[in-house]
């Protein structure tokens, strides 16, 4: 059966990252005989110039009938004072809220070659290997809202069972790595925080395999950079964990290496790298695409239960960083196409090498 992927180039340095990473996909599809159909609509700011709305209907019936949707980034200036349902970033939460995806997952691996562009001592990133499970459909950015000239407010709300089916993805994650779930709240401080706290407590009490901890959300900000090796899957709420996940990200050396997937209880999701549209590169072949195509790579892990693949092109990665064919901000001078080429290449060796 034709596995149907949605791509939504966005805005920015997207449509760039976007083609890199489809290379490496229909590639590595080709090596593993996948059979994959890709349609690319307009979303973001592209499609609010083009259709006059971040999240067309054109758009919104395609990714409802996709088997997984790829995305670049969106936003950028040109939009930044548009109405809050004409701004890039409502599209993606219409998005989010439309296919039922209400657990981001990303992951933090830093690569021995990048760690030198990071701002943490090298020898605090060995063996860093942390699992972000943020809840993604509530808290402050779905709660009620509303301002007028003088005063402004935003509702953060969570019910139990958004708590629960979170924190039980966690611990499904956390049985197949180091079985440790670290939970970041703010109970000292907030009434949802302290649901969030016992409900994590209960599922301590279902799971007694996994070791649990509850962390303030400020203790965790400091551990990520004292101490990150700590950390094995991280579960949260929505604003802390975009918060921290761009934290964690310089763990990597580069905002640019860090892929992400929102899932829910299905087998789709929207797979995206975690960085913004770079609106000030756009154009220039700066850009890294590496975290679009391990984004891609989660894609096939998640969405179309292709593991091989996706360790193959995981591989790929590794050991063109390995190479040294790294992005400016890496201090590389490889361009965005390169990286792709180079990532290409080394998913032939390996598979050569393994077939």
């Amino acid at each position: 059966m034709t596995a149907r992927i949605v791509y939504l180039p966005g805005d920015g340095v997207g449509p760039e990252v976007g083609a890199a990473a489809l290379t490496v996909l229909r590639h590595t599809a080709d090596i593993f005989a996948l059979d994959i159909a890709v349609e690319e609509h307009v979303f973001g700011g592209a499609a609010i110039d083009a259709a006059g709305s971040p999240f067309p209907d054109e758009t919104r019936n395609a990714v409802s009938e996709a088997d997984a949707v790829l995305l670049g980034a969106i936003g950028g200036p040109k939009w930044d004072k548009g109405a809050g349902d004409k701004r890039p970033e409502r599209g993606l939460l219409d998005m989010r809220k439309a296919l039922g995806v209400w657990a981001n997952l990303r992951p933090i691996k830093p690569h021995p070659r990048t760690s030198a562009a990071a701002p943490v001592k090298a020898e605090r990133l060995a063996g860093v290997d942390i699992l972000f499970v943020r809840e993604l459909t509530g808290g402050l950015y779905f709660g009620e809202k509303g301002r007028d000239a003088d005063s402004a407010f935003d509702t953060c709300a969570y019910s139990r069972t958004e708590i629960e089916r979170v924190v039980a993805r966690a611990v499904d994650y956390a049985r197949g790595r180091r079985k440790r779930v670290t939970s970041v709240d703010k109970a000292n401080v907030l009434d949802t925080s302290r649901l969030w706290r016992e409900v994590v407590e209960e599922a301590a009490a279902a799971n007694p395999d996994i070791e649990f901890e509850s962390v303030l959300v400020d203790a965790a900000a400091m551990h990520l950079i004292s101490d990150p090796r700590r950390f094995d899957v991280v579960v949260t709420e929505n604003l802390f964990g975009d918060i921290l996940t761009d934290e964690a990200s310089v763990l990597l050396g580069s905002l640019g290496l860090a892929p992400s997937a929102s899932v829910g209880d299905g087998s789709g999701g929207v797979f995206e790298p975690i960085h913004g549209s770079a609106p000030d590169i756009a154009g220039t072949g700066k850009a890294n695409p590496v975290g679009m195509i391990l984004s891609a790579a989660l894609m096939l892990r998640y969405a179309l239960h292709a593991p091989e693949a996706a360790d193959a092109i995981e591989r790929g990665v590794e050991k063109t960083l390995n190479d040294g064919v790294l992005t400016a901000e890496l201090g590389g001078q490889a361009r965005t196409g390169e990286v792709a080429d180079a990532i290409r290449a080394n998913i032939d060796e390996k598979a050569t090498v393994s077939g």
